[in-house]
C-alpha cells in the first residue's frame, strides 16, 4: 500500500466474524433483526444498497448524512495466490502501479485528489483480495469516481515507472521481512511451511528475486487479465444524493468492457494432513526464540468459523485469555503470545505463537502451547469464558462500525471471501449461537497433534547460518495464463484530456460544544456528545509523566501507568481482565514525555460500569511486588526486541542527543539497568505524588449528555481525595525538563548485518503553546506528514529509497523533540540523510507555494474533520487542549487557526525554530556498508557499536 499496506496472515484478525453487512437488490435493506450485547447495545445492520452493470461490475451504496465525508473503495477479486509462477509479490506490486498515471491525468493525481483536499487513500493486498480505499470531503466524490474508473480502463505504465515502484517495494521488503527481528518468522517461514500445495505458501510481498524477473510487459498484462468490470466491486458510504451517484457511476463505469476471456483458473484444494510436521528457522538479530504452532483448518466460508472464532478469543484476547494467564502471568516464560484464525477464501490455518521470555528455551514455549490446545479438546469452556468472547467480539463489531471507512470496509471483506453482503450480519448472531460443546467438537476436529505443524525461530549464528526464503515455488496460473497487453495507453497531451469534474459545494465538519466543569475536589470534567453508535469513550489525565521521574529512575512513569491495571485492593489483575473483557470494553493506560493517560472505552449500557472499574484502577492500585516484577520482566524482553531494529534504536538515540541527561532525554519505557533499579516505594512515591484529583481532568466523549457524565463522574471520583502530599516542585527540574540547547552531532549507531538503516534527522523544537505551532505544523505536514510531503516526493516516489519517510514536530509542555526520518537500504544512507537535510533547509530559505498551501492546510483539516467521525478521535482532540491548558472554544477554531497561516509565517517559522545547520543525525545500520562515504561529508561522526549502546548516558556510550 502506501503505506501502500500489505494485509498479512496476523492482520487477518481483522475479519475475526466481526462485521457487519444487510444490503438489499436495489433499495436500502430495511433494518434486520440486531446483534446485541448481554446489556442489550444493538449492533445495527450496515444497510448497503446494491445494483449490477450491465458489464457485471457490483455497486453498493449507503448513505450517512452525519459526517461531511464520503468513502470510495474498489474490491478486486485478485490477490497473491493469483501471482504467477515465479512471480510472487506481483499483485502487490501491481497495486503500487494504479496510483499512477492513467491517459486522462499524470503520476500521483490520486494524491492530489485525496490528500490535497483533505482526504486520504491508499490500498492493501492479501491472499484473495486487492482493495483500494479513499476518503474524502463529500464535494469531491464525483472526481473520485471518475479517476477510479479511468485508472480501471487506461492506466498508464512506462519503465520508469515501473522500475521505481519495484524499487520501492524492495524497500518495503528489506524493512518489514529483513530489518524487523520477527519478519522472515511471520511473512515468509510460516506461510510457505504451513500449506503444503496451495499459493498461500508464498508470502504476499514476494521476494527480491521474483520482483527483479518481473517486467513491465508481465505487469501490464496482469493488469489486462484481472483489472476489469466484472472482477470488481464499487462501494461507496458517506454524505451524497443517491440519485445524482448513480447517474455517476453510469457514466464512468458502465461504459467499461471486459476482456473477450474468462479469468485464470485458481482453485487449489490444499491437502488434509498427513501427520505432525516440524521445522527451525534461523535469522539474524533474533533477540528473543520464538516457536509457533498451526493447524490446518478451514476456508472463511466454512460454517465452523463462528466457534473457531470465539475459540480464538478465549485463547488469545486480552490479558484473561488462556495464553495470557498461563504463558505470561503464571509460568513467565513467555514475553509475547498470540494466536490467529487465518481463515482465506479457500483455506485456512489457526496458529498459536509464543514469543519466550529471556532465558526461556523453545521447548518449553512448544509444551505450553500444546497444553493450552489440548485444554480445548478435553473439556469444555466455561459458561464465563463464552459470555466474555462474545461480548467482546459484539462489543469490537460496533467499534468496526463507528465511521463510513469501517462499514465500507467490513462489507468488502464479507463480499470477496463469500459473495454474500448479508453474511457479515449473519456473523455477529452465529458467533452469539455458539456453544461450548461447539468449541469442544472444532478443537477436537482440527486442533490435533496429528495436523499440527511446529515452527522454531532462532538467532543465526556460525554454527546456523540464516534460512533462506524458498524461490521458484510454482503456483496454478503461470505467466502464460495472462491476457495479451492489448491497448498500451500513455498519457495524452493535456488539450487531449478528458476534464477532471469540478468540485461541489463544501460540507463543513460540525464540532461540538463541550461542557466544562469541576467536582468539588477539584477534578476538570469535559462532555463532548456525539450523537451515532452507542460507544463512550473515556480519558483521566494526569501531570505525571518522565519529565516527573527522579534522575536514574527512567521508566517508573510508564511502570505506574501499566501496574494500574495489575491490581487493586479489591480486584487481581486476572479478575480485572475478565472483567474488562466481560464488558466488551477497552481499558488501559499510558505515559509521555508530560502525562499519564488513563483511557476506557466501552458500549453505552455498560459504560457506568466500565467507569466504576476505571475508578478503582486509578485509585486503589496495589502495586504488588509480584506484580511489578512481572511487568518490569516483560518490559525489559520488550526493550530487547526494540533494541534489535534499527528503527526504534535511532528513535530513542535521538531523544538523548537532543535533550542529553535532561528529564526529556530519557528513553520513556526505561532502560535495560534503570528498570531493574525501579522498587516498589519508587512507584507508591510517584503515584501518591502526581495522581491527584486536583491536577486531572476527565473527557467524556460518545453517546452520554453532560447530566449524565456528572452523574458518573460524581459517583466515581467525587469523595475522590489525595493519599499523598502534593509534590515539592523542584524549579530547577520544572523550568527546565528539556534542559540547555546542545551542539549537534552526528551519530552512528553500527548494527553489522541489519536488513535496513534507519535514518533520523532531529532538532529542539518548540512547545505547544507557542506562537510558532501551526505555521510550523503547516510546515511539517508539507516536510513529511503526509504521502504527498516533500520528503516522500523525493525520497521515495522519485528515487525508490524508502518505503516511506516522515517528519513529526513533536510538541510537549517544553521545547519538543522534531524528528524527520526514513529507512533505508544501507548502501543509500547516506544519500537519504543528504536530502533529508535539504528538504528541512529549504522550508526555513524559501516561502512554500500558493497551491502546496491550499493542499497542506487541506490535508489537516481534512484529518480534524476525520477524527471527529470517531467517538476516541473527538475525545482525544478535546483531551489534548486540555493536557496544553488550551481553551476549548479552539475545538471549533481550529479550522480558522489553521487557515489563517500564511507562507512567510512557515518559512519564518523553520528558519527561526528549525534551521538545518542545528540539526542532528543519527544514523542506525550496517555501518560497513556507508561509513566512509558519511565520514567524507561529516568528519566528526561517532560511531558506536549497538553492543556498547548506553542509553542512560547522554554520550550514548
Amino acid at each position: 500500500m502506501k503505506t501502500r499496506l500489505i494485509l498479512t496472515a496476523c492482520a487477518s484478525a481483522l475479519l475475526l466474524g466481526l462485521p457487519t453487512a444487510a444490503f438489499a437488490e436495489g433499495a436500502p435493506s430495511a433494518p434486520a433483526a440486531l446483534a446485541t450485547t448481554q446489556g442489550g447495545v444493538a449492533v445495527p445492520p450496515l444497510g448497503f444498497a446494491r445494483r449490477v452493470l450491465a458489464n457485471g461490475m457490483e455497486v453498493y451504496t449507503a448513505r450517512d448524512a452525519s459526517t461531511s465525508n464520503v468513502t470510495v473503495q474498489v474490491w478486486y477479486r485478485v490477490g497473491s495466490k493469483d501471482d504467477p509462477a515465479s512471480r510472487s509479490g506481483f499483485a502487490h506490486l501491481f497495486e503500487h502501479l494504479m496510483f499512477k498515471a492513467t491517459k486522462n491525468f499524470p503520476d500521483e493525481t490520486f494524491d492530489r485528489l485525496t490528500e490535497d483536499v483533505g482526504g486520504n487513500n491508499n490500498a492493501f493486498t492479501s491472499d484473495d483480495v486487492t482493495a483500494y480505499h479513499e476518503t474524502i470531503p463529500a464535494n469531491h466524490l464525483q472526481r473520485l469516481l471518475f479517476a477510479e474508473a479511468d485508472r480501471l480502463g487506461s492506466l498508464v505504465v512506462n519503465e520508469d515507472v515501473f522500475k521505481s515502484e519495484r524499487d520501492v517495494v524492495k524497500e518495503e521488503y528489506r524493512q518489514g521481512v529483513l530489518a524487523s527481528p520477527y519478519g522472515r518468522l511471520f511473512s515468509v517461514f510460516m506461510p510457505e511451511t504451513i500449506y503444503q500445495a496451495h499459493p498461500y505458501r508464498r508470502t504476499t510481498i514476494g521476494s527480491i528475486e521474483d520482483l527483479d524477473a518481473a517486467t513491465i510487459e508481465d505487469v501490464r498484462r496482469f493488469h489486462a487479465t484481472y483489472y476489469r468490470p466484472d472482477n470488481a466491486i464499487l462501494i461507496v458510504a458517506g454524505n451524497f444524493d443517491e440519485t445524482q451517484l448513480n447517474g455517476w457511476v453510469d457514466q464512468y463505469f458502465a461504459p467499461l468492457k471486459n476482456p473477450d476471456r474468462p479469468l485464470p483458473a485458481n482453485d487449489v484444494k490444499e491437502p488434509e494432513p498427513t501427520g505432525p510436521r516440524e521445522a527451525t528457522f534461523y535469522a539474524p538479530n533474533v533477540p528473543l526464540p520464538a516457536v509457533v504452532i498451526a493447524y490446518p483448518a478451514i476456508a472463511y466460508g466454512d460454517p465452523d468459523r463462528a466457534a473457531l472464532t470465539v475459540l480464538d478469543g478465549i485463547l488469545s484476547t486480552g490479558e484473561s485469555s488462556r495464553l495470557y494467564r498461563s504463558l505470561i502471568y503464571d509460568q513467565q516464560i513467555a514475553a509475547q503470545i498470540g494466536s490467529s484464525p487465518d481463515f482465506s477464501q479457500q483455506a485456512g490455518n489457526l496458529n498459536v505463537y509464543a514469543i519466550m521470555a529471556g532465558g526461556q528455551s523453545p521447548e518449553a514455549g512448544i509444551e505450553a502451547l500444546k497444553a493450552e490446545v489440548a485444554r480445548f479438546r478435553d473439556a469444555p469452556v466455561t459458561a464465563a469464558e463464552l459470555s466474555e468472547a462474545k461480548n467482546e467480539l459484539v462489543a469490537n463489531a460496533l467499534r468496526e462500525r463507528e465511521t463510513i471507512e469501517d462499514r465500507a470496509r467490513t462489507l468488502g471483506f464479507a463480499l470477496i471471501m463469500t459473495r454474500d453482503a448479508a453474511v457479515a450480519d449473519r456473523e455477529i448472531a452465529e458467533i452469539q449461537a455458539v456453544t461450548a460443546a461447539d468449541v469442544q467438537r472444532v478443537a477436537r476436529k482440527y486442533l490435533t497433534d496429528q495436523r499440527s505443524i511446529t515452527l522454531r525461530y532462532l538467532n543465526a549464528d556460525a554454527e546456523h547460518p540464516t534460512s533462506q526464503q524458498k524461490l521458484n515455488v510454482d503456483a496454478p496460473v503461470k505467466v502464460a495464463d495472462l491476457a495479451p497487453v492489448g491497448q498500451v495507453f500513455t498519457l495524452l497531451p493535456p488539450e487531449q484530456r478528458a476534464a477532471m469534474p469540478e468540485p461541489g459545494a463544501a460540507v463543513a465538519p460540525a464540532t461540538p460544544t463541550v461542557a466544562d466543569f469541576r467536582l468539588e475536589n477539584g477534578l476538570r470534567v469535559l462532555v463532548a456528545p456525539k450523537a451515532g453508535l452507542p460507544l463512550v469513550s473515556a480519558r483521566l489525565s494526569f501531570d505525571a509523566g518522565t519529565a516527573d521521574e527522579v534522575a536514574g529512575k527512567a521508566g517508573v512513569a510508564a511502570l505506574t501507568a501499566a501496574l494500574l491495571s495489575q491490581g487493586t485492593t479489591t480486584r487481581t489483575a486476572p479478575q480485572i481482565a475478565t472483567e474488562i473483557e466481560q464488558l466488551g470494553a477497552s481499558i488501559g493506560a499510558g505515559s509521555g514525555p508530560d502525562f499519564t493517560n488513563l483511557y476506557a472505552n466501552a458500549p453505552s449500557d455498560v459504560f457506568p460500569r466500565t467507569v466504576a472499574l476505571m475508578a478503582d484502577l486509578v485509585r486503589n492500585p496495589a502495586f504488588a511486588q509480584a506484580e511489578l516484577d512481572r511487568q518490569r520482566d516483560q518490559t525489559l524482553d520488550g526493550l530487547k526486541v526494540q533494541l534489535s531494529s534499527p528503527g526504534p534504536v535511532a528513535s530513542q538515540a535521538a531523544g538523548r542527543v537532543i535533550y542529553g541527561q535532561a528529564a526529556y532525554g530519557a528513553p520513556g519505557a526505561g532502560t535495560l539497568t534503570t528498570l531493574p533499579a525501579v522498587t516498589r516505594d519508587d512507584i507508591t512515591a510517584f503515584h501518591a505524588a502526581r495522581y491527584r484529583p486536583s491536577d486531572a481532568t476527565l473527557v467524556f466523549s460518545g453517546d452520554i449528555s453532560a447530566e449524565a457524565a456528572r452523574t458518573l463522574a460524581q459517583q466515581a471520583f467525587g469523595d475522590w481525595r489525595p493519599t499523598g502530599a502534593a509534590p515539592v516542585q523542584n524549579q530547577a527540574l520544572a523550568a527546565a525538563p528539556a534542559g540547555q540547547p546542545l551542539a549537534p552531532r552526528v551519530v552512528v549507531i553500527d548494527q553489522p548485518g541489519a536488513g535496513q538503516a534507519a535514518v533520523v534527522a532531529a532538532l529542539r523544537s518548540v512547545s505547544r503553546a507557542d506562537d510558532a505551532y501551526f505555521p510550523l505544523t503547516v510546515g511539517n505536514t508539507l516536510l513529511g506528514g503526509s504521502f504527498t510531503s516533500r520528503l516522500n516526493q523525493e525520497i521515495r516516489i522519485k528515487r525508490g529509497l524508502s518505503y516511506g519517510t516522515r517528519s513529526s514536530l513533536g510538541v510537549r509542555r517544553e521545547d519538543g523533540l522534531f524528528t524527520a526520518s526514513a529507512q533505508t537500504r544501507n548502501d543509500a544512507a547516506v544519500e537519504v540523510s543528504d536530502l533529508i537535510l535539504a528538504e528541512i533547509t529549504r522550508l526555513g530559505s524559501t516561502q512554500p507555494t500558493a497551491s502546496e498551501m491550499t493542499t497542506r492546510k487541506a490535508i489537516l483539516t481534512g484529518a480534524f474533520g476525520q477524527s471527529l467521525e470517531t467517538v476516541d478521535g473527538l475525545g482525544a482532540l478535546v483531551a489534548n487542549l486540555a493536557l496544553y491548558d488550551l481553551p476549548m472554544s479552539d475545538l471549533a477554531d481550529y479550522v480558522g487557526d489553521v487557515e489563517a497561516v500564511d507562507a512567510a509565517a512557515i518559512q519564518a517559522a523553520f528558519a527561526q525554530h528549525l534551521s538545518a545547520d542545528r540539526a542532528s543525525l543519527v544514523i542506525v545500520g550496517d555501518a560497513s556498508k556507508f561509513i566512509e562515504a558519511l565520514r567524507a561529508r561529516h568528519p566528526n561522526v561517532e560511531v558506536i557499536p549497538l553492543t556498547a549502546l548506553n542509553l542512560d548516558s547522554a554520550a550514548l556510550k
